[in-house]
């Protein structure tokens, strides 16, 4: 999944470029590439080319930004998308990539000239644009290379990617819990004045307009939830309520609705080994989360507060594979690089399939690409020539190779599959791999930490200080 934004900017390109080609972002850039331009003049070639056409002035360059799931997708895998849409979307464009892994979740910097070297021509960007070409290229690239994505559909049903990462978490976000409200309080409302003492009485502040505005108290911006949803306009919440109340009439629906009843608390099950370690220190993280300046909060830990998601998904991965100790660990990863070992024997089996294949199959989508050129070129229209003769030369391999054509795409197309099968495998396992690596890396630490937390606690009792 790719959450994709663009942005127009007028401000120095060497800025621009410096930011996306930033060292300390891209591993010393080794995740970065450019198309059309040349390292260290990457800036003035594209001034150069403004000047060139007379179009120095207004927009000077995109920045486009692909934001990536976290544990999704490597930062050469991300790199290697951001090229094959640069390649395909920016023909002509002078471009810099630069993947940066600096936060959570990996996301490529696509920063590329206003002007068109080739043509002259300056790109322009709008909702058409962007949903038809930008957000279409970047998600069928992700389908091609085994990536989910995120939301289909008109741009009225886009999310922003915060407020769907914690709904992919199972997190709640001011959004959902507002419109979880809405419609509780449009199904017990008699009218539309009840309604909004009863949003009242849920604690939020009701701004009155063109559009219905609803804020929590302390919340800085009111959220206007009719903009996505009709349902949540003043007309639409009126109508809603009337068909509630003719549906009570007619007897389709009760008057008062039942409610969840409630689940009174459950105690977790006794932990044990890597488990009840990481119970304890995610116990300590959460502690710090409910207070600003706890008096147990250490320096080391203090950082660590930051990385409690990864934490607990460290702690879901050992219960899912009921991993409790070294033991445990030792023959999880002896079982996943035995799996790792086969899975990568089969892609290369494959691959060596596919490369004995590859003049047929370069051919055959040489000859699917190339069929309006030839027709083109049979109409008359001129400069279709080189596309012409290339594509007689694949459709003359196809017939010399002596496979009917049938059988070569269904070939091909099983061949492909197969390795977006095994490559999605190998990429599961070895992240399972680097998961367990990286909590072996952790558990020192984690009991360093815990013990500094104890004894802090130890001393503070000892000593009588009064916590604050």
């Amino acid at each position: 999944m790719a959450v994709t934004k663009i942005l127009a900017r007028k401000g120095r390109l060497d800025v621009g470029v410096r930011y996306v080609l930033n060292g300390d972002k891209t591993q010393e850039q080794i995740l970065t590439a450019r198309l059309n331009c040349d390292p260290d003049r990457e800036a003035r070639q594209m001034l150069e080319t403004k000047r060139d056409y007379g179009k120095e002035d207004g927009v000077q360059y995109y920045h486009m930004i692909q934001s990536f799931r976290p544990g999704e997708i490597t930062p050469e895998l991300a790199l290697e998308i951001a090229k094959e849409f640069a390649s395909e979307h920016l023909p002509g464009y002078q471009t810099v990539i630069g993947v940066h892994v600096d936060k959570e979740h990996i996301h490529a910097h696509i920063l590329f000239n206003s002007v068109n070297a080739d043509t002259g021509g300056k790109y322009h960007s709008n909702a058409q644009s962007y949903y038809r070409q930008i957000r279409a290229i970047s998600d069928r690239l992700c389908e091609e290379h085994g990536l989910s994505v995120i939301v289909r559909g008109e741009s009225s049903k886009a999310v922003s990617y915060i407020e769907w990462l914690r709904q992919s978490r199972g997190q709640a976000t001011f959004r959902s819990m507002l419109e979880a409200d809405l419609r509780e309080a449009i199904q017990d409302a008699n009218d539309l004045g009840h309604f909004f003492l009863l949003m009242e009485h849920k604690g939020y502040e009701i701004r009155h307009g063109n559009r219905l505005g609803f804020r929590l108290r302390g919340q800085d911006r009111f959220m206007i939830p009719g903009r996505k949803n009709p349902l949540f306009t003043e007309d639409g919440i009126r109508a809603a309520i009337q068909g509630n109340l003719s549906a009570i009439e007619a007897g389709r629906r009760p008057a008062i609705l039942p409610r969840t009843a409630y689940q009174p608390y459950t105690s977790h099950p006794k932990y044990k080994g890597f488990l009840a370690l990481y119970v304890h220190y995610l116990y300590l993280l959460g502690k710090i989360g409910q207070r600003q300046y706890p008096p147990r909060m250490t320096p080391q830990l203090r950082q660590e507060v930051m990385k409690a998601e990864r934490y607990r998904a460290q702690f879901a991965f050992l219960r899912e594979n009921n991993i409790t100790g070294p033991d445990d660990m030792t023959a999880f990863l002896a079982r996943t690089e035995e799996t790792l070992a086969s899975l990568t024997k089969r892609r290369t089996i494959l691959n060596v399939r596919k490369n004995r294949r590859k003049r047929l199959y370069t051919a055959l989508a040489d000859a699917e690409a190339l069929a309006p050129a030839r027709e083109l070129y049979e109409e008359g229209v001129s400069g279709m020539e080189a596309e012409f003769a290339q594509y007689l030369e694949a459709v003359s391999t196809l017939e010399r190779c002596g496979i009917p054509r049938e059988q070569l795409i269904s070939e091909k197309a099983q061949v492909y599959q197969q390795l977006a099968e095994l490559n999605r495998q190998i990429r599961q396992e070895r992240k399972k791999q680097a998961l367990c690596r990286e909590i072996l890396d952790r558990i020192p630490q984690m009991e360093t930490e815990i013990q500094k937390a104890e004894n802090h606690s130890l001393d503070v009792h000892e000593k009588g200080i009064p916590s604050r």
